[in-house]
């Protein structure tokens, strides 16, 4: 048997019971539905149009919609992070008491679209922000009053970064002393 990748909570226990309360009949275009946006990091599922619709179609509170949808969200995405076969994913979902008919709905929308959702979040980009621009400039302060020789360079990277969803241009800037930038450099250097 393999080992378990659904941790039994709480939380999961409460989800699974409201899971087992869905109409079998409608269950398995709500998975399809959550598989289909599973890849989309930015994007819900559902409208709060959609989910007052669900709420009323499965008779339960928000709280506890937000809960299943989250949970069935939490199954598949470990699904495609250990690539699971369908038999393997219904078995860890009878082990958490998942009723055998919600289980084989899984495991069928899995077999049907379970690679493809393996194979979009291979193409997705892993970080979220991308190093679009360099910047920098030195200011060397030469003395103080208090200090006739003292010599203080400030060495300032100013880096534009891009967020993966949208195209604007975010600043982030980067004060080094002499000594935290020698050791940024040597620290880069390592890595290539």
């Amino acid at each position: 048997m393999a080992a378990p990748i659904i941790p039994v909570t709480a939380s999961i226990q409460k989800a699974v019971s409201l899971i087992n309360a869905i109409d079998t009949g409608r269950f398995p275009r709500l998975l399809s539905r959550i598989l289909q946006k599973l890849h989309l990091k930015a994007e819900s599922s559902f409208s709060e149009e959609e989910e007052e619709k669900l709420q009323a179609a499965f008779s339960v509170e928000k709280q506890d919609l937000h809960l299943v949808l989250e949970t069935i969200s939490f199954i598949l995405e470990q699904a495609v992070y250990h690539n699971l076969k369908p038999a393997t994913l219904q078995q860890q979902l009878e082990n958490i008491h998942l009723h055998q008919d919600k289980a084989e709905a899984f495991a069928t929308v899995w077999a049907a679209a379970g690679q493809d959702t393996v194979e979009k979040f291979r193409q997705r980009i892993l970080t979220p922000q991308k190093l679009e621009t360099i910047g920098w400039q030195l200011n060397l302060q030469m003395a103080q009053s208090t200090q006739t020789k003292q010599k203080s360079p400030q060495a300032v990277l100013e880096l534009g970064v891009s967020n993966e969803d949208s195209k604007n241009l975010k600043k982030v800037f980067v004060e080094f002393s002499h000594q935290e930038l020698f050791d940024f450099y040597n620290k880069v250097c390592i890595v290539f």
